[in-house]
């Protein structure tokens, strides 16, 4: 009679790898946590604009901080812009990052005195931890610096 100990021995060493399996399972990429919510902004004057932190995600889970706060400017058109436009389409023209930031819920001014430009829109996004972008702000209009 031949000896089977030497086939069963492999083929339950392989099994225990193939249900075992080999490697990570899921998905290599973690999942994103979901976009800040926009901040709230109004326009004190012609050049400076009042931002209010948000304190919350979208889906309302609370922030600890936020990592960076950008204004975003784009160029008058024809037609008036959504906000994702001017995110998307327009430049970054000012930066404030985390430790220069006050905490979530917070208000910071905004002066754009030094900022010449010709007439065009702004947006302000807060981005979270490794930058990732939160929902632009409502559209604010600028107006051009000779005026």
């Amino acid at each position: 009679m031949r000896n089977l100990s030497l086939p069963l021995t492999v083929s339950l060493v392989m099994g225990i790898f193939i249900s075992a399996g080999c490697g990570a399972r899921g998905s290599p990429i973690p999942n994103q946590p979901p976009p800040l919510a926009p901040c709230a902004v109004r326009a004190i004057n012609l050049r400076m604009i009042e931002v209010t932190l948000p304190t919350s995600d979208i889906e309302g889970n609370r922030l600890l901080n936020i990592e960076a706060l950008r204004v975003y400017y784009l160029s008058m058109g024809t037609n008036y812009p959504s906000a994702l436009e001017v995110f998307q389409q327009g430049e970054a023209v000012w930066e404030r990052r985390r430790l220069d930031l006050p905490p979530p819920g917070k208000i910071i001014k905004v002066n754009l005195s030094n900022f010449g430009r010709s007439s065009g829109w702004l947006v302000v996004v807060p981005f979270q931890l490794g930058y990732i972008a939160g929902v632009p702000s409502q559209v604010l209009p600028w107006v051009d610096p000779i005026f």
